[in-house]
């Protein structure tokens, strides 16, 4: 687990131990969609008694399977950016998100790097797979008030480099909600934005659906103490409705707890539908049309075959 993943979920784990295994493959999804959202570079503490983590073909092969076609492969320092990005280079199933996450922000500023490393994010960004900048935003959760101006810079910044590039943004935000409106308000969304792992509810979700932003929902949307999302997904214009696995993080019921991965998209989307009393292919159809509205088609030729 990369250090910021660490300091964006709060620690590597707790010494209980729990069942590390993947979950078994789903039944295919009879029309394909994209994970829009995932972190293939982190093990996050997979192999104490389980399968080990997987390489990324592994999962993009397992998710293939089941009818996810592609995946946003998704940067939380400038070192996963810089991954990210070259493996959107020679892999047709992936693009990328280059960011600085909210909780590497404050760090980076007392070390005197936060704007050497947001330079660092804005070349990134210049690559055609990547299409978006994110994970970025704000997190109250995980950093108090004296860590806060930092991310209110960095988000601003981030803001700045994906209108530069006309590239989506993704954003983060836990228990900060009224700050992020304020800042995306301030300084101007960008056309495309995402509220990755969506976690309001649906009076965010209006908000959101007045300005046009796109709301992600994430396998939390599965758990049982999870009404709100469920109340904001019957709010949410389906227009504006993507499908993310946070992997390897917020593994959908009945596995929670155990690591998720792209190929589990089929669990939220099913729910989702159920939720919605729609039809899957017919919620999957509408999702792998907005999925590509925001980040544009996978198809396009990948430009490097090196590492």
């Amino acid at each position: 687990m990369t250090d910021a993943h660490v300091r964006a979920r709060g620690g590597a784990g707790g010494g209980q131990k729990r069942d590390l295994s993947y979950p078994p493959l789903p039944q295919p999804l009879t029309v394909p969609v994209y994970d829009n959202h995932t972190h293939m570079e982190i093990a996050d503490g997979v192999g104490d008694g389980g399968d080990g983590p997987l390489e990324y073909p592994e999962h993009l092969d397992r998710a293939e399977q089941v009818g996810v076609r592609g995946v946003v492969q998704v940067g939380t320092d400038l070192a996963t950016s810089q991954w990210s990005a070259a493996l959107a280079a020679r892999e047709p199933r992936v693009l990328a998100a280059v960011a600085l996450h909210p909780n590497e922000a404050p760090v980076l500023d007392e070390q005197g790097l936060l704007d050497e490393h947001l330079a660092g994010i804005r070349e990134l960004a210049a690559l055609p797979r990547v299409r978006a900048v994110g994970e970025t935003g704000l997190d109250f959760f995980r950093t108090g008030d004296d860590g806060r101006a930092a991310q209110v810079r960095s988000f601003e910044e981030h803001i700045r480099i994906a209108k530069e590039h006309d590239l989506a943004l993704t954003i983060h935000d836990r228990d900060a909600h009224d700050a992020v409106v304020e800042v995306l308000e301030r300084v101007g969304a960008p056309e495309r934005t995402v509220f990755h792992c969506f976690s309001g509810g649906p009076e965010l979700a209006r908000l959101c659906a007045e300005r046009g932003w796109y709301m992600s929902f994430a396998g939390t949307v599965t758990f049982k103490n999870a009404q709100n999302l469920r109340d904001a997904l019957h709010v949410a214009p389906r227009h504006l409705v993507m499908v993310e696995t946070d992997a390897p993080f917020l593994t959908p019921t009945p596995f929670r707890g155990r690591p998720n991965a792209p190929y589990l998209v089929p669990l939220t989307l099913r729910s989702m539908a159920d939720t919605l009393g729609t039809d899957p292919a017919m919620l999957a159809e509408q999702i792998a049309s907005n999925t590509e509205a925001v980040y544009g088609s996978w198809d396009d030729e990948p430009v490097s075959v090196g590492a």
